[in-house]
């Protein structure tokens, strides 16, 4: 078993890091006046979510079970404006299958990792 010594160890975060560079790449299609709109949002919430896994990862077991609350709450608004990209048009079946699926690994990872942080703090 590997040793986790920082938040880049972390499966999750890395693939988190690659959910990022795949909503860029994604939103990067957007009509250009959804820059500052549907696609900047689902940039920034992306970003948000390994953010939060770093930015907790050191900290207290309760103070990091926030940070990956936080993160799983990233996750769902960002499972939000998947639907709302796919239902104006902005991305194809394809595109929302691969994204819906990938944020679903994601979020279970959060949710595992979240518990077994949680877990250890009591």
């Amino acid at each position: 078993m590997s040793t986790i010594r920082s938040h880049r160890d972390l499966k999750v975060w890395q693939r988190a890091v690659d959910f990022t560079v795949q909503i860029y790449s994604v939103t990067g299609e957007f009509p250009h006046a959804e820059t500052y709109g549907l696609s900047g949002q689902m940039r920034r919430a992306s970003v948000s979510i390994a953010s939060n896994i770093a930015e907790g990862f050191g900290r207290s077991s309760k103070e990091y079970g926030r940070y990956l609350q936080m993160a799983l709450g990233s996750v769902a608004e960002l499972d939000t404006q998947i639907e709302i990209a796919l239902r104006i048009s902005f991305i194809s079946d394809e595109n929302y299958t691969e994204l819906a699926s990938e944020l679903t690994i994601v979020g279970k990872q959060l949710s595992a990792l979240r518990q077994s942080v949680l877990k250890s703090s009591r």
